[in-house]
């Protein structure tokens, strides 16, 4: 990239993406019974095949891919290697991959799994990252800085779908805040001005219920595990999100892989969810 090279921020990126496409984001979670019920072998022909199918199957249909780093990781070199390859295919098809690594350390640790994932130059470059800032958030500044120079993104976990999330977003702060409601602060802050949407989201559970008392509008994406086989359903987003519904970006991986590996099956599912996102959102 030449020092002339705009660079075009990622919720800038995603917002045109969620206009075009429609808001659904597909995860890529190859787990060793998702394999077999694709009747693939567990091993890294399986991954692959399994990667690629999504991949070639959804790549124009949906506006985001969320690939599970450690279903890859599992396999060692050789599946870190499938996982380059997918990400690289799923970008040059034009759709926008989360990688779900949920990375979170302090100084130069932090830096390095920022490298990996959000410098231009890794094979693992992807359009946004998933972090943790359970070290603090201020622990997360070398993510964010390489994420604003390289035009990527950060979703940072902030109130998610699993029930232990809650004894630590939900304790109360000195000053009588939640953590996860300093999370969406610090996030707020960081979207400041942005338009048409901040680059830095959260991660938020739709399974979660009435979330009235969280400021979720913090003028970027919240990314919402917990459609599908979760529980949750699109026609609840409203409620959950209210009026930031509009920056969602929902996550549903069983819901649609588990109509794999046909191709045709896969495009049915996931344009199914996307109508019934569409329709919740505008309703």
């Amino acid at each position: 990239m030449s020092p002339e090279t705009p660079v075009i921020p990622f919720g800038t990126r995603l917002r045109a993406a969620m206009d075009e496409r429609g808001p659904l984001c597909v995860g890529i979670d190859p787990h060793a019974a998702l394999l077999a019920s694709w009747g693939l072998d567990d091993d890294i022909a399986g991954l692959e095949r399994f990667s690629r199918t999504v991949v070639e199957a959804l790549a124009e249909e949906v506006a985001v891919f969320k690939p599970q780093a450690a279903f890859f990781e599992r396999f060692g070199s050789r599946g870190v290697a499938v996982l380059e390859r997918t990400v690289a295919d799923a970008r040059a098809a034009g759709t926008l991959v989360v990688m779900d690594a949920k990375r979170g350390d302090i100084g130069s640790t932090m830096a390095a799994y920022a490298s990996a994932f959000l410098d231009p130059s890794s094979p693992l470059f992807s359009d946004a990252l998933t972090v943790s800032p359970y070290l603090g958030y201020g622990s997360l500044k070398p993510a964010v800085d390489l994420a604003r120079a390289s035009g990527a993104g950060l979703f940072v976990l902030a109130l998610t779908s699993n029930p232990e999330g809650a004894e630590v977003q939900r304790a109360l702060r000195e000053d009588g805040r939640t953590i996860g409601a300093t999370m969406l602060a610090h996030l707020a802050a960081e979207n400041a001005g942005a338009e048409p949407m901040g680059s830095f989201g959260a991660v938020v559970g739709a399974t979660l219920g009435d979330l009235s008392s969280f400021d979720l509008d913090i003028n970027g994406p919240l990314l919402a595990p917990g459609i599908g086989a979760q529980g949750a359903t699109a026609a609840d987003l409203p409620a959950v999100f209210g009026r930031a519904v509009g920056n969602v970006v929902p996550n549903v991986s069983r819901g649609v892989l588990k109509h794999g590996p046909d191709a045709a099956a896969l495009r049915a599912a996931a344009k199914g969810f996307a109508d019934e996102v569409r329709a919740a959102v505008a309703a």
